[in-house]
């Protein structure tokens, strides 16, 4: 099939891993874990109490941090060499923190929120102290608040960061057949090979959200002065019968003014381009807000498409890890993508960890696939079907008629995956043999089975859950129980408590100099920034 016709990756092509590939050349391959979830209180409404303090400062720490609202705690793992690792460290990090929640908290275990008061001031901003960075981050969420509603600021999901080792990009370059390609240096001949990898998993998010999808209903206090299309399920509880992840439709993160942006993810020079622009145009509507209220306190950092880079909420990231002063784009410009972050994933309410080793294996079986299989440039056409099979699977995903459609025409979301699922074999077995594990191949015959039997989707037993419980907040308690539980149960080393003591203590003694160092007023930092 020729490349400008393609618009999935072909899964009937060819096979995806060439002969000249081995599993040694996925030696060095790492993976690391971001997981937000809510602190809410015994009643079930959203917790008003600060970060808690034990666990140190949320502005430095490395691990545990806050996001949009200071109810939303954010677990960070550094990379780790395998699945099983990671997994540990993030468990790690939860029993931790449940040591130092207050009594009556538990961590919520679903991407949609708790009960949320009528009022959106109850929803508390994430506070970082008083440094002239700290306050600017608490700034920047009260400009998303003025801007999306802070209700957006509460919805919960994780994160997945992969990088492939430059062994794997050595070998794939001298294998290129363009001469353009072979010239480039290792840096830049790896950062496209990463955009191969975006443009596909693009292509691929309907699949990720049919399969890992678990958000098919909301707590109806979400939905408050929102127009919507949803079903009353139960007391309490709205839906879509066929849905799999509203949180990653409409009711999500969803930026109309980015719409209008043409980010392209064809190379890094035309995303970076793009992710500029943005950050430095004016949008009427948001000019209209106002920079500053009454009193004169600043209210958005400025009236820009985007406030700074971060707000641009895209499926899958193109990363590079900052050094000190760098924003993430210069890091970008400067060293190329090192890695990708793989943000369409639904926290799993089953797994205490709002991950399993399913979900893992089979996302990074995924992200090689995405990686090998070729991967032509996504132009507008392309993109805006892609978004039409997006809303289909959030919204009707596991519907027996629901369907994805191709340049070629329009075939069932049923085949479709399957066919997808089917040509991922290989990569899962490159990595099976890696890992000397059956972890990759287990993840897909799972998989397999949730295309079989819709029932035995995440989004399915939600919804049955949530009947059977009474409601999304019953529902929701009772895991939150037992998953603290679990975290309660699970041995912690007297070393490891004292690390993790030690790291509280540094990102509060790290926040402090910052505090101290503050020499510029907060108005003037402002205003050079503006």
């Amino acid at each position: 099939m020729r490349a400008s016709s393609m618009s999935q990756p072909n899964p009937t092509s060819q096979s995806v891993v060439q002969t000249w590939v081995d599993s040694s050349h996925l030696q060095g391959m790492l993976r690391g874990i971001e997981r937000e979830s809510l602190r809410m209180q015994g009643n079930g409404f959203l917790s008003q109490k600060p970060h808690p303090a034990g666990l140190g400062s949320a502005l430095t720490h490395s691990r545990i941090t806050t996001d949009y609202s200071e109810a939303l705690m954010e677990f960070i793992t550094p990379p780790k060499e395998t699945i099983t690792e990671v997994l540990a460290e993030l468990t790690e990090i939860h029993a931790v923190v449940q040591r130092h929640l207050d009594q009556d908290e538990k961590l919520w275990p679903l991407s949609m929120p708790c009960m949320l008061d009528d009022e959106e001031e109850q929803i508390p901003l994430a506070y970082y102290g008083t440094s002239n960075i700290g306050r600017f981050k608490t700034l920047y969420r009260r400009g998303l608040g003025v801007r999306y509603g802070r209700r957006m600021q509460t919805i919960s999901g994780v994160h997945y960061n992969l990088s492939f080792p430059d062994a794997l990009f050595e070998l794939l370059q001298q294998h290129e057949s363009d001469d353009t390609l072979k010239q480039l240096s290792l840096q830049d001949y790896r950062s496209h090979r990463y955009f191969g990898l975006i443009r596909n998993f693009i292509r691929l998010t309907p699949l990720v959200i049919f399969l890992v999808g678990a958000s098919p209903s909301v707590c109806r206090c979400f939905l408050t002065g929102r127009e919507h299309n949803l079903q009353p399920l139960i007391k309490g509880t709205m839906y879509l019968p066929d849905a799999t992840a509203l949180r990653m439709g409409r009711l999500g993160y969803q930026n109309s003014a980015q719409k209008k942006l043409g980010i392209h993810y064809n190379d890094l020079h035309g995303y970076l381009e793009g992710l500029q622009n943005a950050v430095k145009t004016s949008y009427a509507p948001f000019s209209d807000l106002g920079l500053n209220d009454e009193q004169g306190q600043p209210i958005q950092i400025n009236d820009h498409i985007l406030q700074i880079e971060n707000e641009y909420y895209s499926l899958v990231r193109p990363k590079q890890v900052p050094q000190p002063g760098e924003t993430p784009s210069d890091a970008l410009k400067n060293r190329g993508v090192g890695y990708v972050e793989l943000r369409a994933v639904d926290v799993n309410p089953y797994s205490p960890i709002g991950i399993d080793e399913t979900t893992a294996g089979f996302l990074e079986a995924l992200a090689l696939y995405c990686l090998l299989t070729e991967s032509p440039a996504l132009e507008t056409d392309e993109q805006d079907r892609i978004e039409r099979n997006q809303t289909e699977v959030v919204n009707r995903g596991r519907a027996v008629d629901a369907q994805i459609e191709t340049a070629q025409g329009f075939i069932s979301v049923q085949e479709w995956a399957k066919q997808h699922v089917l040509a991922m074999q290989e990569c899962a077995n490159l990595l099976d043999q890696y890992y000397q594990t059956t972890l990759y191949q287990d993840a897909l015959d799972e998989m397999q089975q949730r295309i079989d039997q819709s029932k035995s989707a995440l989004s399915a037993q939600v919804v049955q859950d949530t009947l059977k419980h009474g409601g999304t907040w019953s529902f929701g308690s009772v895991l939150a129980e037992q998953h603290a539980q679990t975290y309660t149960q699970y041995p912690l080393s007297a070393e490891k408590l004292a690390y993790f003591k030690q790291l509280a203590q540094q990102s509060l003694q790290q926040q402090y100099q910052l505090e101290q160092e503050s020499s510029v007023s907060f108005e003037d930092y402002l205003a050079q920034f503006r």
